[in-house]
């Protein structure tokens, strides 16, 4: 009997055609919201910790502020040198500091060129091992450069892709030029979830001093603390900028560099990503509850319409809660299947996104993550506000006398 309902049910809806799906569209729109932007929002989450994630709990990132891990921006005033080298090591539980240059350089191949960033691997070939190993670095063909491989450089696993822009993949061997002077290709690294790795060119830290005319200047200080400092590395960061700070005489908030800890990094990145979790779910709350009107008022005009079919209904016999069963499902069924129409538009458009902001960038750093206890919990949601959508339409209906609803 109750699957009679239920066929019943379906049948109204389907006779209802364009109203019942336009009912819906507010259930699509919220579910969709919900499941392609979380989906996303989860995918750039995994992306950006790959970012930082590489780097060990025993590391710091001094930089000049506001440069990222990009160019040095031109508006700092006074740039990292040999003298903070110096103030960063004589801070307790420093164990070691390596220097980084950091720039965006032309690369020429095929005829063709375009910008790429260009890193500098340290001086001290035991420093270039510390680098490797704290982001994981591999070759995937050839080999990884040292210290003193001088005109040889080492290439992010996109330049070996068909699409890297240049229309045809580098390889190991082949001759690449950077600000007009030739460099041979020694190795491709594996691809990492960093987009900058696999967009980089690294050199000897020398190669990029005579290529670029740099002086005196660092982008970026690596800086080790010991295994005593491991326990307090964010006491040893605050450390570092306040004697920074003593000596170039400014007061906190108007540094113009930067100390670091991996986890204040990703703490931001998850306030960011909270944030934008926040808003999504309050676009997907407001169409929800548009949706949610909308099945309202649908059931409100079944009602009207359905007046003398409800009057013969009880007439042979239907009960009250039959009658509310019947509305129930109805508009149950309506929140059902927006949700998964809406579930299912999400999760295509989450990888329709995905794919054309890969292809821009030409790589696979964004990645749809789908949370399947969230798709499955939005369309239970929306069955649910459905149901709740139609209890006062189907109580209405269940409470119709039959001889008054046989008379309308």
């Amino acid at each position: 009997m109750k699957q009679d309902y239920f066929f019943l049910a379906l049948g109204n809806l389907r006779h209802r055609g364009l109203r019942s799906w336009l009912t819906m569209l507010g259930i699509f729109i919220g579910i969709a919201a919900v499941v392609s932007l979380i989906s996303l929002g989860q995918g750039l989450q995994t992306a950006i910790t790959g970012q930082f994630g590489a780097l060990s709990t025993d590391t710091l990132i001094v930089q000049n502020a506001g440069t990222s891990f990009g160019p040095p921006g031109s508006t700092v005033v006074k740039k990292l040198n040999e003298h903070d080298i110096k103030i960063i090591e004589s801070v307790p539980n420093v164990k070691e500091t390596i220097k980084r240059l950091i720039r965006v350089t032309k690369i020429e191949f095929n005829g063709i060129a375009s910008f790429s960033f260009l890193g500098s691997m340290p001086e001290k070939q035991s420093q270039v091992d510390f680098i490797y190993d704290s982001f994981s670095l591999k070759a995937e063909e050839g080999k990884l450069i040292k210290s003193d491989d001088y005109g040889k450089v080492v290439l992010g696993h996109n330049f070996a892709m068909e699409s890297n822009g240049f229309e045809k993949p580098i390889h190991v061997g082949s001759k690449i030029k950077i600000q007009d002077k030739t460099f041979e290709v020694a190795g491709i690294l594996e691809e990492t979830s960093s987009f900058q790795f696999n967009l980089v060119v690294l050199m000897t830290e020398k190669d990029m001093k005579d290529l670029l005319g740099i002086g005196d200047e660092i982008d970026l200080i690596v800086v080790q603390v010991n295994d005593k400092g491991k326990e307090k590395i964010e006491e040893t960061a605050s450390e570092i900028e306040r004697k920074m700070r003593k000596d170039r005489n400014e007061k906190p908030g108007e540094e113009d560099f930067t100390v670091q800890t991996p986890s204040q990094v990703l703490s931001a990145v998850d306030n960011i990503l909270t944030a934008i979790n926040i808003v999504v779910s309050g676009i997907a709350a407001i169409s929800l509850l548009v949706g949610g009107i909308g099945i309202a008022n649908t059931m409100f005009t079944s009602v009207l319409e359905r007046t003398k079919e409800i009057g013969t209904m009880k007439a042979v016999g239907a009960k009250n809660s039959d009658i509310l069963l019947i509305f129930l499902i109805e508009s149950g069924l309506l929140g059902l299947i927006g949700g998964i129409i809406g579930a299912s538009l999400g999760i295509g458009l989450a990888f329709a996104v995905s794919g054309i902001a890969n292809s821009s960038l030409g790589t696979t750093i964004l990645k749809v993550s789908i949370s399947w206890p969230l798709v499955f919990a939005s369309i239970g949601f929306s069955l649910i506000i459905g149901m709740l959508s139609g209890i006062i339409p189907a109580i209405q209906a269940s409470k119709l006398s039959p001889v008054e609803a046989l008379r309308k």
